[in-house]
């Protein structure tokens, strides 16, 4: 079949994804959107945070950037760090344009909420804990009804194509095997993160990071891979909605963290690193200890959907006490990528979640991720579209680089690579046969020290020598550190 050519092809209908081929579309290119699973239906859909901006008089994009630094724990890029502080609040303004109506109180005003580790309140939500339904959707029909974006649904990108060292495109298979070659300037990597390779997980199960397993198969370097970010309030429960995501923003209008004695134990709105740390030491179901979530005192009424997913195993927040303990939520490492999301491959990008550009540190500020897809995703299109031509034709690489991991390799990350971690359960990643698996205990085995989300019990001390320094792999032996300006 002859190659579909493009000038943008962009892989993942997420929020990053969408935003992307939209901001390219815009700058007339031809954009090619290839989605996994129907418009709307991406993990981004089920995002209950909102978007981080300094909106308010009283907040700043210097104090918002105080506050991200302080959260990555010494390991943030400040360069990616300014870039976003500074650039959020237009894309905030931009999504309004393209028709997203953001939550306001009274008087007009955008209601900006309040969650672990802000000083101020610059959280912009839109239907509540709804903000990444209400943004997808919007996005999604903008998308499809683009003159200029031709969408693949569903279609999975399976391979990277290139040429002399450079991407020029992707091969798409749909769910029976028949592939489509595109052909295109840049190709955008926008499939969202790992964590549901952790047993335990927040994400939808297909959040297996397949961007990051198609660009280390075609020689770009990830990085920061031992940094997965643990959310402190996952309920812990039986059954199917173990593991659902009860948003921070409920500590920010006042919810509370109790131990089995019924007392509070740590600064709600203290970063997630923090809280779900003191959260796991105080659990331990085989001892009947564990931490119980308080709503009591919060209007539901602002979080339905959470509303709904509690009535389905039984629990009225109005009445009850809500059980919750961490659960590997999202992956601060991903494509190692400079500040217009470009990667080290030329022609290959990545924005959103599977992107790294250390902006996150060792820990991510809440509600800096959907900022994120928006800031960098736009950056990443307009970068893109400067790229040169594809050459006439190309051989598409026929492998399969995404196939999905075992339940052996799940259990594996959660018990070695946990929130706490140590050599010898690392060292056993190292063979696991799923190649993203390895590469994180690499990661984490390099980083000899505790920091942020990662935690090792035989270094329990930070190192100095590692401020600001980020864990790079390119797919075979340790990973080196560098320090990126």
């Amino acid at each position: 079949m002859d190659a579909l050519r493009a000038d943008v092809a962009v892989v993942g209908a997420g929020a990053a994804g969408l935003y992307a081929a939209l901001t390219a579309a815009d700058e007339g290119a031809g954009v090619v959107l290839v989605s996994r699973s129907p418009l709307a239906q991406t993990a981004s859909y089920w995002a209950q945070g909102g978007i981080a901006a300094a909106l308010a008089k009283d907040d700043s994009p210097e104090r918002h950037g105080a506050d991200t630094l302080a959260a990555g724990r010494g390991a943030a890029r400040a360069s990616a760090v300014r870039v976003l502080c500074a650039e959020s609040p237009d894309r905030v303004r931009d999504l309004e344009r393209l028709g997203v109506t953001f939550d306001a109180d009274r008087h007009g005003n955008l209601a900006l909420g309040l969650e672990g580790g802000h000083s101020r309140r610059r959280i912009v939500h839109a239907g509540g804990a709804a903000t990444g339904r209400r943004i997808t959707r919007e996005l999604s029909a903008a998308a499809a009804l683009h003159e200029r974006i031709e969408v693949l649904e569903p279609r999975a990108a399976t391979a990277l194509t290139t040429v002399e060292g450079r991407c020029v495109g992707l091969l798409a298979r749909s769910r029976s095997g028949a592939a489509r070659p595109v052909l295109a300037r840049a190709t955008i990597v926008a499939t969202g993160g790992m964590a549901a390779l952790w047993r335990r997980t927040t994400n939808p199960i297909g959040a297996v990071g397949a961007g990051l397993s198609l660009a280390n198969a075609a020689g770009a370097e990830l990085a920061d891979l031992e940094f997965m970010q643990f959310h402190p309030t996952a309920l812990r429960v039986d059954g199917p909605r173990d593991g659902f995501l009860i948003t921070e923003a409920v500590r920010g209008e006042g919810a509370t963290l109790l131990d089995a004695s019924g007392e509070r134990f740590v600064d709600e709105l203290a970063p997630r690193d923090e809280v779900a740390l003191a959260i796991e030491a105080r659990t331990d179901p085989r001892a009947g200890a564990a931490v119980s979530l308080d709503m009591r005192k919060v209007d539901i009424g602002r979080f339905p959907n959470i509303a709904a997913a509690l009535e389905e195993v039984g629990l009225d927040p109005r009445r009850d006490l809500l059980p919750v303990a961490p659960a590997a939520h999202y992956t601060m490492g991903g494509v190692a990528c400079g500040l217009d999301g470009r990667s080290s491959l030329s022609g290959l990008y990545a924005v959103g979640e599977a992107a790294c550009t250390g902006l996150h540190g060792a820990n991510r500020l809440a509600s800096n991720s959907l900022a994120e897809c928006f800031v960098f995703g736009h950056r990443a299109a307009l970068a893109a579209c400067e790229e040169p031509e594809p050459p006439a034709t190309a051989e598409p690489d026929d492998a399969v680089h995404t196939q999905p991991p075992s339940d052996a390799t799940r259990d594996a990350l959660w018990r070695h690579a946990g929130l706490q971690r140590e050599a010898a359960g690392l060292s056993e990643l190292l063979t696991d046969p799923f190649p993203l698996a390895r590469l994180i205990g690499a990661s984490c085995l390099a980083r000899e020290e505790s920091r942020g989300a990662h935690q090792r019990s035989d270094h329990p001390a930070s190192d100095p020598v590692l401020d600001g320094m980020h864990a790079v792999v390119d797919g075979g032996g340790p990973a080196s550190f560098e320090r990126w300006t």
